[in-house]
């Protein structure tokens, strides 16, 4: 797998949604979608959240309009899926609430060869080789989600979530909500 691009390439606030891949090959942009990267959305006591033993919830809110790479989704999850594991284990629920759609795609430039300048040169919104899959995420909607059963617990997902800010290519915000 080749190296990938810094975050900054791709998390444009304003970016055009290109998600057409159709069963019928003649009508799809999209001969072939990348593999999807994220292996769980949902981990944790889904059966305590479901039957109300969980009473604090700890989300994390995009504060701005921008796409997360599905390799940053999953960087995440497996940060704090392996954080919650050891200071709460078995008394959490933890969901992503996003899913990467969009597809990602470049125009590979020639390099080394001499004369081949026109290359870089072209259409104005060119297709490109598909090269990964992104969520785009608003302002406002909710990128993880952990209820737990303890405040002990909540602390800990908080905990969870502040390391996993690094990661984010946006600003955001954790907000704690204690449930009655």
């Amino acid at each position: 797998m080749a190296a990938l691009r810094k975050a900054s390439a791709y998390s444009r606030k304003r970016v055009r949604p290109f998600t057409r891949k159709s069963a019928k090959k003649n009508r799809s942009y999209i001969k072939a979608v990348p593999p999807l990267r994220i292996v769980k959305y949902n981990m944790g006591d889904q059966q305590g959240a479901v039957n109300g033993k969980h009473k604090y919830i700890v989300k994390l809110v995009a504060e701005e309009k921008a796409q997360m790479r599905d390799n940053s989704l999953e960087a995440c999850r497996m940060i704090i899926n392996k954080s919650m594991d050891l200071s709460a284990p078995g008394e959490y629920y933890f969901v992503i609430k996003t899913y990467p759609h969009h597809i990602l795609r470049e125009n590979k430039a020639a390099g080394g060869t001499a004369g081949a300048d026109r290359l870089s040169h072209g259409m104005k919104h060119s297709f490109g080789v598909t090269v990964g899959r992104a969520a785009i995420v608003n302002a406002g909607k909710e990128v993880f989600e952990i209820s737990c059963v303890t405040e002990k617990g909540a602390q800990a997902a908080k905990k969870a979530l502040r390391k996993v800010k690094a990661k984010i290519p946006f600003r955001n915000r954790i907000i704690f909500e204690k449930l009655e």
